[in-house]
């Protein structure tokens, strides 16, 4: 028995281990930073300051932060209306089909996200895939801006996320009672009805949760606004790569990071109260 327990105890060291050196002490080191003051030089002085934080309210940031959780909500929605009936349709087949489709919803996984964001551009672009053959069909004369703006984000945000849209919601909808579902359309119930009366309520968990992995990461993932907003559209993730890499301002952008790592927390809290559990979202 003292074998056991001492080998349980042994075996969490490496997990310890990573946890502290890798985790831990970076966000100390981060808390730390946010409070001291950046000088001239892009040097950092030990003195104790708020106004890291302070200058977060300045309304040219706060612009940037109400563009991103924009963005993120209608990359959520959308994410919520493309997921939504394709979980259903792959309800309704047998479970090698289901196999099959999960796996193929899984692929994008194994290409990093970054190389397939390069794809769209190779499609997107004036001289891309995409214009040259609407051109060619006298669909357009022109070619159609599809990026260095707000749509060509969004469907960056919506390609790279819509998976962790799919997942949750498949796992809640595949575990409905279809005889429910069928109990509803006797009644007289029509498909939209059946579908907020019945498949929504029932869902709801795995709905929150999926809207939690999307909209958390479409705030942050800065490459995206990079690469397909050509860097003319700031959001919160860019705004902290520039204060550390282009500003040298560490300092304002550990606050910024602090400020956003708050609002993932209280977006998780929120989701525990309406009866979510953090092993649904990957032991967050």
């Amino acid at each position: 028995m003292k074998n056991n327990k001492l080998f349980k105890y042994l075996s969490l060291v490496p997990v310890s281990i990573y946890v502290i050196l890798l985790i831990a002490l970076p966000l100390i080191y981060i808390f730390i930073l946010s409070f001291l003051t950046n000088d001239y030089y892009g040097g950092i002085k030990i003195f104790p300051t708020l106004m890291n934080y302070i200058n977060i309210f300045d309304m040219v940031y706060l612009k940037v932060f109400f563009k991103s959780f924009l963005i993120a909500l209608v990359s959520t929605f959308i994410c919520i209306c493309i997921a939504y009936p394709f979980v259903i349709f792959i309800s309704k087949k047998e479970a090698r089909v289901k196999s099959t489709l999960m796996t193929l919803v899984m692929l994008p996984f194994l290409t990093n996200s970054l190389i397939r964001t390069y794809g769209w551009i190779v499609l997107l672009r004036r001289t891309g895939i995409i214009n040259t053959f609407l051109q060619n069909i006298h669909l357009t004369e022109n070619p159609i801006s599809f990026m260095y703006n707000n749509f060509g984000i969004i469907l960056g945000m919506v390609y790279t996320l819509l998976p962790f849209m799919i997942l949750p919601l498949f796992s809640s909808v595949d575990k409905i009672n279809k005889s429910v579902i069928e109990a509803s359309y006797d009644l007289g119930a029509s498909k939209i009805q059946t579908f907020f009366k019945v498949i929504v309520p029932q869902t709801k968990t795995g709905l929150f949760n999926g809207s939690l992995m999307v909209f958390i990461p479409s705030i942050g993932y800065f490459f995206i606004a990079d690469l397909l907003g050509g860097g003319k559209l700031m959001l919160i993730g860019n705004l902290i790569k520039n204060q550390f890499l282009t500003a040298r301002n560490w300092p304002f952008g550990a606050a910024i990071s602090i400020t956003l790592l708050l609002i993932t927390f209280l977006l998780v809290k929120l989701y525990q109260k309406i009866g979510g559990k953090l092993d649904d979202l990957g032991g967050f």
